[in-house]
């Protein structure tokens, strides 16, 4: 089943490397993208998708601000923070609100594990 990906970070190359490494992984799944929160929010609110990707270095709000107010307007949604900033406590933070935690520069095979362990998610919650 084709889901639809929320990718948002303020740096268009990560956002490309991103779509470049879904398309490789999940061709036939479509993707949204956002430069910052606002942007993300205001598509979130018009515009279903399944899962998100988040940047957490942003301007304005970062990405576990922004998870915590997605996963308020949709609270099953599957998402992931990457930074490249490895500090416990950011790591700790995202795993306190159900967001799992990716490393940048992000790689297919992270973003794979991450997508795979979504849609089980998202088919354990439509069954």
């Amino acid at each position: 089943m084709p889901y639809k990906l929320l990718i948002v970070d303020d740096s268009k190359l990560a956002r490309m490397s991103a779509a470049k490494a879904l398309n490789a992984l999940y061709p036939d799944w479509t993707r949204l993208e956002a430069a910052n929160a606002e942007e993300a929010l205001s598509l979130a609110r018009e515009t279903a998708f399944d899962i998100a990707l988040l940047d957490f270095n942003m301007p304005g709000r970062d990405g576990l601000q922004l998870a915590s107010d997605l996963l308020a307007l949709r609270p099953s949604t599957p998402l992931a923070v990457v930074s490249a900033n490895h500090q416990e406590e950011i790591v700790e933070r995202a795993r306190r609100i159900g967001a799992m935690f990716l490393f940048k520069p992000l790689n297919e095979q992270a973003l794979g594990a991450f997508l795979q362990d979504a849609v089980r998610r998202l088919e354990r919650g439509n069954a």
